[in-house]
């Protein structure tokens, strides 16, 4: 929970009035941390039944002792220039944390996402294509709105129903989002439909076990950064050599692809954007990629490299 943190340090706590952020801001105190500011982001999609989840995390945000920085946006207004429901939200919620970091010169935030989330996390991602099965990191390093924070979730190894057993044990209250019953967004659709599914289909309760792939996952990663840091496939001015990536296995040319493209800030880095940029390393393929928010990745005279970003 407080690995990283000191007690006394400054930490925003992104808290929505949900079960599982409501279990966070009672650990919080439970712990000792003296400096948070609990940051609340009303998205104005519920009515009154959102002016009651931030009702909820005021009034036992004061009880506790804590400061409470409360802010709102109109998510379905800013739809309208493009996006999901769920895109919109997040970047309002990355902006609103980004301000409050900025306001109260903090750089770390602490955020309740679970097991569960986790589990879902990875399928999604892997629906779209990802690189393994990636998911959420415990401790990550994001860009909100204009400042660099410093992410963590205590709770990714902690499945739900534990948090909601913790909160009923000692008599708290939270709030019930009734939209999280409803299918309209991919989330849900994961976590009412697909995830019943498939646990009928396996007769047993695969989250935990999908959950715990983003874990191997992420010690799999681990080897292989070590691998491409010692593959010695850049040439002196940071391009990738080519006769250098063909002499690797071939996993470890994609490692080198994914981390060449990371460094150089390009997003949005699929499998299918791995397989396209690793074609570059063959005869006869096309000289260039055209890359996620602009870009390209080129080949020339054997060397591999970034243009235009």
């Amino acid at each position: 929970m407080d690995a990283g943190i000191g007690l006394g340090d400054c930490i925003l706590a992104g808290i929505s009035g949900g079960v599982d952020s409501m279990v966070l801001l009672h650990l919080l105190k439970e712990k000792g941390f003296e400096k948070v500011v609990v940051c609340h982001l009303n998205h104005g999609l519920r009515g009154e039944e959102s002016d009651g989840d931030e009702a909820l995390v005021k009034s036992v945000t004061k009880g506790l002792g804590f400061t409470f920085e409360a802010g709102r946006a109109d998510v379905r207004g800013l739809m309208a220039a493009g996006g999901s429901l769920e895109t919109v939200a997040r970047e309002a919620r990355h902006n609103f944390f980004g301000k409050c970091g900025i306001k109260y010169e903090c750089g770390r935030l602490v955020l309740a996402h679970h097991a569960d989330d986790q589990a879902e996390t990875v399928l999604w991602n892997l629906m779209r294509g990802s690189f393994g099965c990636r998911g959420m990191s415990a401790v990550q390093k994001i860009e909100m709105g204009e400042v660099e924070m410093e992410v963590f979730r205590p709770f990714l190894k902690t499945r739900k129903v534990e948090l909601k057993r913790w909160m009923v044990e000692r008599g708290l209250i939270w709030r019930e989002d009734a939209s999280n019953g409803e299918n309209d967004v991919v989330r849900n659709r994961i976590r009412n439909e697909v995830f019943p599914l498939l646990g009928d289909i396996a007769k047993r309760d695969v989250s935990p076990l999908i959950s715990r792939s983003a874990s191997l996952d992420g010690e799999w990663r681990e080897l292989l950064e070590w691998s491409v840091r010692r593959a010695e496939a850049l040439d002196p001015q940071g391009r990738i050599h080519v006769e250098a990536l063909l002499g690797l296995p071939r996993v470890l040319q994609r490692g080198v692809i994914r981390e060449f493209l990371e460094c150089g800030g390009v997003p949005g880095i699929s499998g299918k954007l791995l397989d396209e940029c690793l074609a570059l390393s063959e005869v006869g393929n096309g000289p260039a990629v055209n890359l996620p928010g602009g870009g390209r990745l080129r080949r020339r005279q054997g060397r591999i490299f970034l243009e235009g970003i």
